[in-house]
């Protein structure tokens, strides 16, 4: 049984799942994610020679582990080491989606731990591959600095993440994402780096594309705004904020508790 559900349907992949969610070893859409992430690489690299090409770097470090196979690609397009600078806790889930800053700050440094001979007195490029709320990335910045780092450059395999999810991706609410209103300067000073620079959409739409020319179009909502269903409007966005963001979930975690209790009693 099959039922139209749309007339004239477009195929619009989530850019955002090769970034991010999807394993390197998966296809999706016929487009091998660690291809994609390392058409990234490359793309990324390519932008940093360009635009930081006095930059005193001495090593290109990951965020692990989605970014590894960007970073690798981004040193080889520098002609600068790559090292796996932090230790990953494989038992720690994504930061971004954990309730509460709190939990979040204390997450990161149970996820992370840093390789202090890796950071001793040099100049490094982290790698991440993208910056939702801006709290891993700030930690992860000063963790590198109390491993004796001078400098502390970041890089972005994504653009600014500036606008919500509403297919599929439990994102926080827009005025928690740390680009939302923000320029990339008050973006850097926040998170504390000494230099920060993102990926371009088009360019990480052509790295992605690459790998299938016959996808025509992506859904890049958090990115640009643009949300392909055409009936996202303020309002709704307005709605999700009172669902997402903090203290919304700080309530219905309390209501949880509490039911819970009096289920127990009963």
């Amino acid at each position: 049984f099959t039922r139209q559900c749309a007339d004239n349907p477009v195929s619009n992949p989530c850019l955002f799942e090769y970034v991010y969610f999807a394993r390197p070893d998966s296809f999706i859409d016929k487009i091998s994610v660690y291809s994609a992430r390392v058409n990234m690489g490359t793309k990324l690299g390519e932008k940093i020679a360009r635009e930081w090409e006095d930059l005193d770097i001495d090593v290109v470090i990951p965020i692990p582990e989605t970014s590894c196979d960007i970073a690798l690609e981004i040193a080889r397009i520098l002609g600068k080491p790559y090292r796996q600078g932090f230790v990953k806790n494989r038992y720690v889930g994504r930061t971004f989606i954990m309730p509460g800053q709190q939990l979040r700050r204390k997450s990161v440094r149970r996820k992370l731990n840093a390789n202090r001979a890796e950071f001793r007195d040099k100049n490094v490029l982290l790698v991440d591959d993208s910056i939702v709320r801006g709290t891993t990335s700030e930690q992860i910045i000063e963790m590198a600095r109390e491993a004796g780092a001078k400098k502390v450059y970041l890089a972005s395999a994504a653009p600014e993440i500036r606008f919500p999810n509403v297919y599929g991706i439990d994102m926080p609410s827009a005025t928690e994402l740390i680009a939302h209103g923000r320029e990339v300067d008050e973006i850097r000073q926040i998170i504390g780096a000494d230099g920060l620079i993102f990926q371009d959409l088009n360019d990480l739409i052509e790295a992605v594309r690459a790998e299938n020319p016959d996808i025509q179009q992506f859904e890049c909502s958090v990115f640009n705004g643009v949300y392909v269903t055409k009936d996202v409007d303020q309002g709704y966005l307005d709605f999700l904020d009172t669902l997402r963001n903090d203290d919304a979930k700080a309530v219905q975690r309390q209501n949880e508790v509490e039911n819970l209790e009096m289920h127990n009693e009963g």
